[in-house]
């Protein structure tokens, strides 16, 4: 039996999925409804994928499959619905992609960020400064920070995540996570004003969001 249609709305001349219909969706999959199973990993993949591509992974689409495979079956536990399903999902491919890299002898090189993956529903102040320094330039400059300023940042600016749900992936604190992603916006701020590049940091990026 199909399931229900799935909600949108237009931002920016784009459809995006609601939070409602994320919602419902997250609540289909839970009982093992196929559509809200696709609703979901249509709306959370690109954004895992993103991440891995930007830190270099070997695979990133088979390492991306292999997250939803491990996450999917175990929906029933998920608590904080979407939420906390989208701090698994980043927990969970954070920890492949630690062992990704450390099975291989050298890092590869990492990969541009598609805007084309990024599926977030509207511009963000970190969209701004990506638009404004200019993606390749952001990834360079992300590559110079320490391993867990990058690892932040790149949740943050990639992934959308919030301070909360990187604090659920990396496991930290969140106040250790606002120190990070505060200390490594300074460090990007500071190495993009020395190119004269414009660099805005609005305030999402430093709340608690």
């Amino acid at each position: 039996m199909a399931g229900p249609s799935v909600m949108l709305r237009v931002t920016g001349g784009q459809q995006r999925v609601t939070e409602q219909s994320m919602d419902d969706a997250f609540a289909a999959a839970v009982v093992g409804a196929g559509w809200g199973m696709r609703v979901l990993h249509e709306a959370l993949a690109p954004r895992v994928l993103g991440y891995l591509r930007s830190r270099g992974a070997a695979e990133p689409e088979d390492l991306t499959s292999e997250v939803f495979l491990a996450v999917l079956p175990r929906l029933g536990t998920v608590q904080g619905g979407v939420e906390g399903l989208t701090a698994l999902l980043f927990s969970v491919a954070h920890a492949r992609l630690v062992d990704d890299l450390r099975r291989r002898t050298r890092r590869g090189p990492s990969l541009p960020y598609d805007a084309g993956l990024d599926q977030r529903a509207a511009p963000s102040a970190e969209d701004d400064a990506l638009a404004a320094a200019g993606t390749a330039r952001v990834e360079r400059l992300l590559a110079a920070l320490v391993p867990d300023q990058r690892d932040v940042l790149s949740l943050r600016l990639i992934g959308d995540l919030t301070v909360d749900q990187i604090a659920t992936a990396l496991g930290k604190t969140p106040g250790a996570v606002k120190q990070l992603q505060r200390r490594g916006l300074e460090q990007l701020c500071r190495a993009v004003e020395a190119e004269a590049i414009p660099l805005q940091a609005g305030p999402a990026i430093g709340g608690a969001r």
